[in-house]
């Protein structure tokens, strides 16, 4: 079990300026920062990070999204961080997130559902490699 996560803040948050509330929640729930930047990634560049959903109806509707405006990239610190990050966020349905949890509170739709978070340790070091050099990481 690793103890570092990767999250985005995605265009829709950063777009409504929900971006340092969210960095504070999830400060104040324990995660260390560890590399952070703000960025606005390509159509290609989105395709690439999200390769995985190629196949899927949504695929291209989500690389314009993830492509129309500035992130926040963040590799994040903590003890059992994707699975505590993953409670943190919510569901990706906003209507069935928990109270509390940052999608409840900032996002407004399962295509615009203000973060991502790595499903597993395995992806969080492949999303965070996507984003970060070695020489950017604390």
């Amino acid at each position: 079990m690793s103890n570092r996560t990767f999250t985005m803040i995605k265009p829709d948050a950063t777009g409504k300026g929900f971006t340092g509330a969210i960095l504070d929640q999830v400060i104040k729930a324990g995660f260390f920062i560890k590399a952070m930047k703000w960025t606005r990634l390509t159509a290609e560049q989105a395709g690439a990070f999200y390769e995985i959903h190629k196949s899927r109806p949504f695929y291209g509707e989500l690389v314009e999204f993830m492509s129309s405006g500035p992130i926040v990239a963040a590799i994040l610190e903590k003890e059992n961080a994707v699975a505590d990050f993953r409670t943190l966020i919510g569901a990706t349905d906003p209507s069935k997130a928990a109270e509390g949890t940052i999608r409840k509170q900032f996002a407004a739709s399962v295509g615009e559902n203000a973060v991502h978070g790595s499903d597993s340790d395995e992806n969080a070091i492949i999303e965070g490699d996507f984003f970060f050099s070695k020489l950017e990481r604390f």
